[in-house]
């Protein structure tokens, strides 16, 4: 059991779990033994098998995107799992978990098996895969264990994975025990906005149809159902501040995400990126962006994920509406959010929260999303005055293209660590033998608003 020990770092720690400001920031040695954090308040002369010297470095939980479409299988012209973990070990993700929606659609226990069994040969970090609702797939929905949850697309979806009649979502909310999550924009508005606007090839006409009435109508049908029903549900990529209203009154069954793209583009930006930035649910004002923002800081929404969904710059150079919405995003999503610190909006504490522990928390991810004894040492190095600007050239997702090409970030991690091992790092580049597994999903341990003090080991 070889030791490494992480000598002199700024180590993000974790405050009281409910508060995105409670952390702290403390000088740390960390030793690491047999991928666990054997100590995280070390001496600096603890004894080690490998020293990594920290002395200008912030050491910080591993990042956990909880929205990804990795495309495998089916779709792996756009991205796999290969290309897509690169990404994530670059940007200092070091746990995914991956939407249903691929060919075929993991909306069975088998299905989500064999995913299971391509991430093991190919991802270079930890993986978990959510099974897909369908309007009658309730028994394949209870027969899923270990998995993160059940994802429902309650519009925007094609095929049997569009579940939009209220008696199937009522059976799936009271029918079935795992946390559920959920695409929410109102397919009847939807329609009816897009028959309005039939023939439009505007792409700014796609903010349009799929308006702020589409997602606040769906995301109080579907927060209605969970209060109802006394079952989690995790709201994906709230785009408006509009349904805010329905995140406002806390509840024990409610956590809800925002993405980089919801953040920092809006309606204003079409003219200069087009389709680039063309998403489900779409881009909406500034207005928008800043309430956002600020619901982050009140913690009204928990998580910040970025439902990574790449096609090629060929698909997407098609004219609206052909081109197809989704966005490549896990490789940049922490270095926008240091940027963001080094300009004094938010904290280091608040972007582990938002993007290590709390997602932990809300998918019971054991020994994950903290750096506290018994953790697993998924761990990320970064650096603050590191200066890079993002170009479409340098991305690893297969499609190699970012939304954010040209944008100069200051802030970026330069070391990430997974199980123990090294997977990347800025000098060394990617050590191609290292795997990641996939994690213990612990539901009975009630989820974000249960586990104040993190969702430490199986065996703690």
């Amino acid at each position: 059991m070889a030791r490494t020990l992480i000598r002199n770092s700024q180590a993000v720690l974790p405050g009281d779990g409910i508060r995105s400001s409670s952390g702290s920031m403390e000088l740390r040695h960390v030793l690491i033994e047999d991928g666990k954090i054997l100590d995280a308040d070390a001496s600096s002369t603890a004894s080690c098998d490998h020293l990594i010297e920290a002395d200008d470095l912030v050491l910080m939980p591993g990042v956990i995107d909880d929205q990804v479409h990795f495309r495998e299988p089916g779709l792996t012209h756009k991205e796999d799992l290969a290309t897509a973990s690169h990404a994530c070990a670059a940007g200092g993700v070091t746990t995914f978990l991956e939407m249903p929606n691929t060919k075929p659609p993991a909306i069975t226990v088998e299905g989500v098996r064999a995913k299971e069994a391509l991430a093991a040969e190919k991802s270079l970090v930890n993986y978990g895969f959510y099974i897909g609702a369908t309007p009658d797939n309730v028994d394949q929905l209870n027969a899923a264990q270990n998995v993160p949850g059940i994802k429902i697309f309650i519009g925007s979806s094609t095929g049997n994975l569009l579940v939009d009649e209220q008696a199937a979502l009522e059976r799936i909310f009271a029918e079935t025990t795992l946390p559920i999550c959920a695409h929410c924009e109102d397919e009847t508005t939807v329609r009816a906005n897009a028959e309005r606007l039939a023939g439009t090839t505007d792409i700014h006409d796609h903010s349009r149809i799929r308006d702020e009435a589409a997602a606040v109508i769906s995301t109080a049908r579907a927060t209605t159902l969970a209060r109802t029903h006394q079952h989690r549900f995790h709201v994906l990529h709230v785009s408006t501040g509009a349904e805010l209203v329905s995140l406002a009154e806390p509840s024990p069954y409610l956590t809800a995400e925002v993405c980089p793209h919801h953040l920092f583009f809006n309606v204003d930006d079409y003219d200069r990126l087009g389709s680039r930035i063309q998403m489900n649910p779409s881009i909406k004002t500034a207005k928008d962006n800043a309430m956002l923002w600020q619901a982050l800081q009140d913690d009204v929404i928990q998580v910040i994920a970025t439902d990574h969904a790449p096609h090629t710059l060929e698909e997407k150079a098609q004219p609206y509406p052909q081109s197809p919405s989704g966005l490549p995003a896990v490789e940049n999503s922490l270095a926008l959010m240091l940027d963001q610190c080094n300009q004094g909006k938010v904290t280091l504490p608040q972007i582990a929260h938002w993007m290590s522990d709390a997602p932990a928390r809300v998918w019971g991810i054991t020994g994950k999303g903290r750096i506290a004894n018994g953790y697993d040492a998924d761990l990320v190095l970064v650096r603050m005055n590191s200066e890079r600007t993002i170009r479409d050239e340098d991305q690893h997702t297969k499609n190699r293209w970012s939304p954010w090409n040209g944008e100069t970030l200051r802030g970026w991690p330069v070391t990430t660590i997974v199980g123990g091992s090294i997977v990347w790092s800025i000098d060394g580049g990617f050590r191609e033998k290292i795997r990641g597994q996939k994690p213990t999903f612990d539901h009975a341990r009630g989820g974000f608003w249960k586990t104040a003090d993190g969702i430490g080991p199986t065996d703690a």
